[in-house]
C-alpha cells in the first residue's frame, strides 16, 4: 500500500510541476529560517569545544544587594573578594575559575594600533574551559602566583599582530594601555558566552591590587562539577553562601543574593526572568521561544492548506471514483496526509543544504565575530521532525475534509 501512495504521490506532484515548485519553495523558506534558529540555540546552549564541559558548569553573574527595608538595591557582577573568599573553598566540585567581562582595550604594536577585547582570568579558568592551543602554553599558577606580565591571544589577533603562523607570535612583546605584556601562548578563536574575547591576561597582572578586598565588581565565577548530577545541590550550596556573606558595609546593604545558573538560566534570567528570586525563568522563555516558532511555522501552514485544498479539489473525480470502489475516508485522508508529507520532507532536505549555505554566509559575514554553527545530527533531526510536524499541520486538515465528499457529487463535479 505504501508503494502504491509513494507512486501515486509522484505522478500527481509530476502532474503539476509549477505547483509543486511553489508548495516546495513555500516549505524551503519556512524550514531554513526555523533550522537556522535551531542551530545557532543548539550551538548557543549545548556547545561542543571550548565550552564542551557546560553540562557541569555553573555560572555566578551578578550579585543583588538590598538595604535596610528594601529602600536601595544593587546589582553588579561579583568581586574577587567574593569568589576568592566565599566561593572557591566550596566544597564537593572540582574547581571555581574566577574571569572578568571582556572590555575594549587599545593595542600598540610597532607604529599601529588596534582595538581589541581583554579579559582577565585566574589559572583555573583554564582548565573549566577547553581552548584549543595552537602554540606556546596557557597562564598557570605560577603566573598569577607571581603576578606575570604574560598573554594568550586568539588566532586572528596573533596574525593581526604579526603576520604568519601563530608560533611567530610566541615570546612577542605588545603594549596594552601602556603596559608591556608577553605572548606566551596562541588559542583558536572562539565565540561563547564565557570564552568571548582576543586578549586574555592573569589577574594579578591588574596594575591595582585593590581588586582583592571588593565584594562586588566585574567578575564571573565559573563552578565546574565533578559530574552533572551534582549541579542541583551546587545551587543549594550556592543559596547558603550568599545568605552567609557579611556586606562591607552593613549599615547600607542588610542582604545579599545571588545564584548559580547553567547557561540556557542566565539567558533567560537576562531576558525574561528576575534577578531577585532563584527562578531564572528558563521554562518561560522556552515555552516563548517554542510559541513563536510554532506560530511563525503555523502561518506559512495556514496558506499551504488552501493550495492543498485546491489542488486536491482537482482531483474530485478521482475521489468519487475510488470512493465507489470501496475506498474509505481513512485510507483517502492517509494518502492525502502522506504525499504531503513526503512533499514536506523533500523540501526538508533541500532546506538542509540551504541552512548550511546561509550558516556558511553568517559564520563569513563576520556579523557575529568567530561564530562558528555545525550542522550536527541534533540539527538534521530537529529539522526533519520540523518538517513532519509542517506536513501534518498543512496536509491533515485538507485531507481529511476532501476523503469525507460524497461520491456521487464528487463524480459529478458539484462541490
Amino acid at each position: 500500500m505504501l508503494r502504491n501512495y509513494l507512486l501515486t504521490a509522484w505522478k500527481v506532484f509530476m502532474r503539476r510541476k509549477l505547483f509543486t515548485a511553489i508548495n516546495l519553495a513555500c516549505i524551503v523558506l519556512t524550514l531554513v529560517v526555523l533550522m537556522v534558529i535551531t542551530a545557532l540555540l543548539e550551538t548557543t546552549f549545548h556547545p561542543t569545544g571550548v565550552e564542551g564541559k557546560s553540562e557541569r558548569f555553573l555560572q555566578v553573574f551578578m550579585v543583588r544587594m538590598d538595604g535596610p527595608n528594601g529602600h536601595a538595591s544593587s546589582i553588579t557582577p561579583l568581586g574577587y573578594k567574593l569568589i576568592d573568599k566565599y566561593l572557591k573553598p566550596m566544597q564537593g566540585i572540582e574547581r571555581v575559575a574566577a574571569v572578568t567581562m571582556p572590555g575594549a582595550v587599545s593595542v600598540y604594536q610597532d607604529d599601529r594600533v588596534a582595538e581589541m577585547q581583554m579579559r582577565h582570568a585566574d589559572a583555573d579558568y583554564w582548565k573549566v574551559l577547553d581552548f584549543q592551543l595552537l602554540a606556546g602554553r596557557l597562564p598557570n599558577a605560577d603566573d598569577d602566583m607571581l603576578g606575570r606580565q604574560v598573554v594568550v591571544v586568539n588566532r586572528s589577533s596573533a596574525h593581526k599582530l604579526f603576520a604568519g603562523a601563530p608560533v611567530a607570535a610566541i615570546g612577542r612583546n605588545i603594549d596594552i594601555g601602556g603596559r608591556q605584556y608577553q605572548i606566551v601562548g596562541v588559542v583558536e578563536d572562539a565565540m561563547h558566552v564565557n570564552a568571548f574575547s582576543d586578549i586574555w591576561a592573569p589577574i594579578s597582572s591588574l596594575a591595582s591590587t585593590d581588586y582583592r578586598n571588593d565584594l562586588t565588581g566585574g567578575f564571573i565565577a565559573l563552578i565546574l562539577a565533578r559530574q552533572a548530577a551534582d549541579l542541583p545541590r551546587i545551587r543549594r550550596d550556592v543559596q547558603r553562601i550568599a545568605a552567609s556573606v557579611v556586606p562591607d558595609d552593613p549599615g547600607q546593604w542588610q542582604t545579599v543574593r545571588f545564584w548559580a545558573d547553567s547557561k540556557l538560566d542566565l539567558f533567560a534570567r537576562l531576558a525574561v526572568g528576575s534577578l531577585d528570586k532563584a527562578d531564572s525563568g528558563a521554562g518561560k522563555l522556552l515555552a516563548i521561544i517554542g510559541g513563536a516558532m510554532l506560530l511563525f511555522m503555523l502561518l506559512p501552514a495556514l496558506n499551504l492548506v488552501n493550495l492543498n485544498t485546491g489542488r486536491i479539489m482537482e482531483r474530485r473525480a478521482e475521489i468519487g471514483v475510488r470512493k465507489a470502489f470501496g475506498a474509505t475516508s481513512v485510507q483517502l485522508a492517509a494518502q492525502f496526509v502522506v504525499e504531503n508529507i513526503l512533499l514536506c520532507l523533500a523540501g526538508g532536505l533541500v532546506a538542509l543544504a540551504a541552512t548550511g549555505g546561509v550558516l556558511w554566509w553568517i559564520e563569513n559575514a563576520g556579523l557575529i565575530p568567530y561564530l562558528k554553527v555545525e550542522m550536527d545530527l541534533a540539527v538534521f533531526g530537529y529539522g526533519l521532525l520540523i518538517a513532519t510536524v509542517f506536513g501534518l499541520l498543512s496536509g491533515a486538515l485538507p485531507a481529511w475534509r476532501m476523503s469525507r465528499l460524497d461520491p456521487v457529487h464528487a463524480l459529478k463535479g458539484t462541490v
